[in-house]
């Protein structure tokens, strides 16, 4: 090899050591790189005596690039692509879905599994980490993290969650709770009241109130604390009046709410109010976070229940209806709607047709699929693409300009 070949072979080492080839943003993390979850001997028992993880501490922060003034994210848990599919043709081949002007797809797996659950998946989207599955506001090694409710409450934001589950239930909790087990009910019952939070319906009022950990009455701390405390038993959430009311606390069961099809039918409505109340609320014109949650479409999944998924996700997309509604209105709301999962390997089997869907399941579980991610609003066009499910709390903290 003369001078001028070894010397050219030179500068091409040099050049591939200095600019390595770049790292794919798309590939899956390998089995062996993921932290394993915590052991299970860490969980603490749902009966155990009361023990708060602390959340970390939130800096100050202000409001730089406005963007949107108020978000609103809904999660249709367990909503998938046939499932979205079958209450469309179920529904005269409409669906207020369509009114969304940006559609995305985020990978869904969590911190130990290529499957999430929808507490990793929750936890996603409310602090923006991957986690293990049935992690409840707490990261890979069980610390808490910041979430967007606790970041937006830090900005002197109003903030609010709706559920059709109970309002300890795996996704509502992970946006104010800190627990290492999605199922210490209790525990993250009692987190609540460590929020600033003005706005929550959904079930679970045992949790609060006739407690096996502890002899304390949750819902009278609430009252304490200024919060308008009612409940199905004694209050139709149609005749709540929140006029006045400096906090609202709404319980819809004593421990899970019925399905839409056996006469829970409150979604609609309790959208509705949420949104009307934080807006009144926000006297500062900071704008507000609100969370809903139509639950139960995952748990149609579980059942293998075609009717159970189709009914479901009629109701939750009628109260996305209202929700759009008051954005078209406002003019400063961002509304994003997505889900944490697929429930069930659904499928629509040949044979279905318009108003008749014959439904098939490859699991009583959840799958892997990619979720689709829909956003109408100021800062919509971000949603656009294909990215990780942690980055739908990167875009929300970035549109609220919170640091």
């Amino acid at each position: 090899m003369n001078g001028t070949n070894v010397l050219l072979s030179l500068v091409a080492v040099v050049c591939l050591m200095a600019c390595p080839p770049a790292p794919s943003q798309t590939v899956t993390m390998p089995a062996e790189a993921v932290p394993p979850p915590a052991p299970t001997s860490a969980v603490p028992a749902t009966t155990a005596p009361p023990r708060r993880i602390p959340a970390p501490a939130v800096p100050a922060m202000t409001r730089a690039d406005r963007g949107p003034k108020n978000i609103i994210l809904m999660i249709g848990d367990g909503m998938g692509i046939s499932q979205i599919s079958a209450g469309l043709y179920s529904n005269n081949n409409r669906l207020n879905l369509e009114r969304f002007p940006v559609i995305g797809l985020h990978k869904s797996y969590s911190g130990d599994n290529l499957i999430t659950d929808s507490a990793a998946g929750a936890t996603a989207f409310s602090s923006g980490v991957k986690t293990y599955n049935g992690a409840i506001g707490v990261d890979m090694d069980t610390l808490p993290v910041t979430t967007i409710l606790e970041m937006a409450e830090a900005a002197g934001m109003p903030t609010g969650l709706v559920a059709t589950s109970s309002i300890v239930h795996a996704t509502p909790a992970s946006f104010y709770a800190h627990a290492r087990y999605r199922k210490n009910y209790e525990e993250i019952a009692a987190d609540l009241l460590h929020t600033d939070i003005d706005l929550f319906i959904g079930g679970g009022s045992k949790f609060f109130e006739r407690r096996e950990m502890d002899t304390l009455n949750l819902s009278d701390a609430l009252r304490q604390g200024g919060s308008t405390v009612a409940s199905f038993v004694d209050t139709d959430l149609k005749d709540l009046n929140v006029e006045n009311a400096r906090r609202v606390a709404y319980y819809s069961a004593d421990s899970e709410p019925l399905p839409y099809s056996q006469g829970r039918d409150y979604l609609v409505d309790a959208s509705k109010l949420a949104v009307e109340f934080l807006h009144v609320k926000d006297s500062s014109d900071l704008g507000f976070f609100l969370m809903i949650e139509g639950s139960q479409i995952d748990w149609g999944g579980h059942s293998n229940d075609s009717d159970y998924i189709i009914s479901e996700m009629l109701e939750f997309d009628r109260a996305i209806g209202e929700v759009l509604n008051f954005a078209q209105r406002n003019g400063e709301t961002l509304v994003i709607v997505t889900a944490d999962h697929e429930t069930g390997g659904y499928a629509i089997q040949n044979g279905s047709e318009m108003g008749r869907i014959d439904g098939a399941f490859t699991s009583d579980y959840h799958t892997a699929d990619l979720i689709p991610v829909f956003a109408y609003g100021p800062g919509a066009e971000r949603f656009a693409g294909i990215y990780e499910n942690t980055a739908v709390f990167d875009k929300m903290k970035l549109l609220y300009g919170l640091k």
